[in-house]
């Protein structure tokens, strides 16, 4: 499971990542396997809308068992079923990279990240480095 401090190691060393790499404000959302919140983070200057975003971004790798990457090129293949698994879940799903599955060491899914404030691939790239940082294994 991902605990509230390995919730907290993955946050910071993905906003360290953003910060290393000249990215804009980032915002960290990390979600147990249910979906729930355990914790998140906004960079300073990052807009307050950015939770949503960054949950969003989870939420779907959860709901799908995808990682980000793979539900963006379904959305761009597929609109119609993006679009009724948004309206499924409610509007909570944001279909873009920047979410990555967190799976352990056997392959079980434990949780996502989300992770939104630059370009899509460079909050990919950031979600990973977190959840690595916390010894999981990323699925972008």
């Amino acid at each position: 499971m991902i605990t509230l401090k390995k919730a907290r190691s993955i946050i910071k060393a993905a906003l360290s990542k953003g910060a290393e790499a000249g990215l804009n404000p980032l915002s960290v959302a990390v979600l147990d396997a249910g979906g729930h919140l355990i914790a998140f983070e906004r960079s300073d200057g990052a807009s307050p809308g950015r939770f949503d975003i960054a949950r969003g971004k989870a939420y779907g790798c959860l709901m799908l068992g995808l990682g980000g990457d793979a539900i963006q090129k379904r959305a761009e293949a597929q609109p119609t079923f993006t679009d009724a698994m948004n309206g499924l879940y409610g509007g909570r799903f944001v279909p873009v990279r920047g979410g990555v599955l967190v799976r352990d060491g056997r392959g079980r899914v434990l949780g996502a990240v989300g992770v939104t404030g630059d370009t899509s691939d460079n909050d990919a790239v950031a979600a990973v480095a977190g959840i690595e940082a916390a010894g999981f294994t990323a699925e972008a």
